[in-house]
């Protein structure tokens, strides 16, 4: 996913803007090796169909009928009916979808990276934005999640986790959690929020809004998924997945991965959990063994999600958005 970078105007070059990019594994000069016994080329998977989003392609969010990315140059979110195969909508964005994307009560909801950090609610009947709200992200790479009732977003690196009701779109509860903390999932009446800064998970509930519980994981978690009564982080320290059991809230589980760095994602389906970064676009984990089963090296990937019996995932730097069928998966040599 995204980090800030800022492009340098040259010369006579009269202006400049911020821009928000992944950095590469080049030029962050992160050694990933990742699993060699399981690896094999990335260009051995054949998507089912591929989309051309823009300049960039990055964030998915998977609804029953539809699929929605985002993409740059120009800002904006697509819409793809996965039984066509085709787009249906494009929204323009008033900036940069930059902290995820999540469906909810109706919509999707985007945050943005502009001037001034804000939320754009685009309604899933008419593909048409219908509220701006003047809260936003705290940064790039963070996330956003729909409970039962209430949409979160961390807000700021001080620790501060925002409810907002949907049928005002306004906040109605604030939550301090640890500072640093970026990502949050909804899963079993609970919010859970990564902490890259304390490298610990944090358990909020969803009802009274009350922190529960406080598990130290791998270090520098950042992305997150559920699936088989677990959450699951990706940890940028070392590029290792860890398991949390939801119920008891323990550490179940370390997988190595070998994966680190900037950017990246992870997602849960057909009984496997999903892990993608530059270089390494694509880890298979078996959520029985907690075993890396496969793994895909060379270029693209950034960002995914699992759904109408497909991995959709982006090719972030040439704009991509890619399906590859459940199939391809257990086919691929």
């Amino acid at each position: 996913m995204k980090l800030r970078l800022v492009a340098a105007c040259f010369l006579f070059l009269c202006s400049t803007q911020v821009a928000f990019a992944q950095e590469t594994p080049a030029e962050k000069k992160i050694e990933r090796p990742g699993v060699k016994e399981v690896q094999r080329p990335y260009s051995l998977l054949k998507p089912s169909a591929s989309f051309q989003i823009g300049g960039t392609a990055d964030w998915v969010v998977v609804t029953n009928d539809a699929v929605w990315v985002a993409g740059s140059k120009p800002f904006t979110l697509h819409r793809i009916d996965p039984k066509t195969n085709k787009v249906i909508a494009v929204v323009e964005l008033p900036g940069e979808a930059c902290s995820g994307l999540e469906f909810g009560f109706g919509s999707v909801w985007v945050p943005l990276c502009t001037e001034k950090p804000s939320l754009v609610r685009v309604d899933a009947h008419t593909n048409k934005i219908v509220a701006t709200l003047p809260v936003g992200p705290a940064g790039p790479e963070g996330g956003i999640a729909a409970s039962t009732d209430s949409i979160w977003l961390v807000t700021d690196d001080n620790g501060t986790l925002s409810r907002i009701d949907p049928t005002t779109n306004r906040v109605s509860q604030i939550v301090k959690i640890a500072s640093g903390a970026i990502n949050p999932i909804f899963s079993d009446g609970r919010v859970w929020i990564s902490s890259p800064k304390t490298s610990t998970l944090i358990a909020v509930d969803a009802e009274s809004g009350t922190v529960v519980a406080e598990i130290p994981v791998g270090p520098q978690p950042h992305f997150l998924t559920e699936g088989t009564g677990s959450i699951w982080t990706l940890n940028q320290g070392d590029g290792s997945i860890s398991r949390v059991d939801s119920k008891t809230r323990k550490l179940i589980a370390t997988i190595h991965a070998a994966i680190p760095g900037p950017g990246g994602d992870i997602c849960y389906g057909a009984g496997a959990v999903w892990a993608t970064i530059f270089d390494v676009p694509l880890t298979m984990v078996d959520a029985a063994t907690n075993k890396v089963t496969k793994q895909w090296v060379g270029l693209g990937g950034d960002s995914m999600r699992f759904g109408h019996g497909a991995l959709w995932i982006t090719d972030y730097h040439r704009g991509w958005l890619w399906r590859i069928a459940l199939d391809e998966f257990q086919d691929s040599r």
